[in-house]
């Protein structure tokens, strides 16, 4: 799967690449815009901010990689995240 081809969730920016990644709707279909941790039954897990969201999301930022196969300290997490987040539809204004 290229870079082009990912499907990130419009509210947290997971990419999502397998079938277990995906939310779900109200009737059970899986979501194609949000993941399984921001979306479930057609609704969100949680209500929050987007700068909460980026606080949660900052946690996991060892899991975020350079292109040298490198962590993200936290600090470059959160400050890519307050770029990125603005972008996807759940944050967009």
């Amino acid at each position: 799967m290229t870079p082009e081809e990912l499907i990130f969730c419009q509210s947290c920016g997971m990419p999502m690449t397998a079938p277990e990644h995906f939310g779900t709707e109200a009737d059970g279909t899986p979501s194609s815009e949000f993941c399984a941790y921001c979306y479930k039954d057609g609704a969100f897990a949680q209500e929050c901010s987007m700068e909460e969201m980026i606080q949660v999301c900052a946690q996991f930022h060892e899991e975020f990689k350079h292109e040298d196969g490198s962590s993200y300290t936290r600090e470059e997490a959160v400050a890519g995240m307050r770029e990125f987040f603005p972008q996807l539809k759940r944050w967009k204004k």
